[in-house]
């Protein structure tokens, strides 16, 4: 969890992801339109990446965590949550907020 908590605290937007997930890609992607340059760690490429798929299932409550997303080093969860930020017109002052964007 430490190492987690280590690297959501050293940029303004993290994604914990894999190479082959969809969902991740998906994410990945909105952000990246967005003009944001997020930290993205994929699990399956990462020296510790088991260990932190394990914290971050822990600190969800899912099984498969992926994709996890943090702003400001807070958590916001997985597509369904940024999805429905997005969608309600929070996502892009959050990320403002947080200094990912100047939109």
């Amino acid at each position: 969890m430490d190492k987690v908590m280590n690297l959501v605290s050293q940029r303004a937007v993290v994604i914990f992801s894999t190479s082959a997930c969809c969902m991740c890609h998906a994410i990945k992607m909105l952000f990246s339109e967005m003009g944001v340059n997020a930290a993205v760690y994929e699990l399956d490429k990462e020296p510790w990446g088991r260990e932190m798929e394990r914290a971050l299932a822990q600190l969800t409550g899912r099984k498969s965590p992926v994709p996890v997303v943090f702003i400001a080093g807070q958590l916001v969860g997985s597509t369904e949550a940024v999805m429905s930020l997005h969608l309600a017109g929070k996502l892009v002052p959050l990320l403002r907020e947080a200094g990912a964007i100047w939109l």
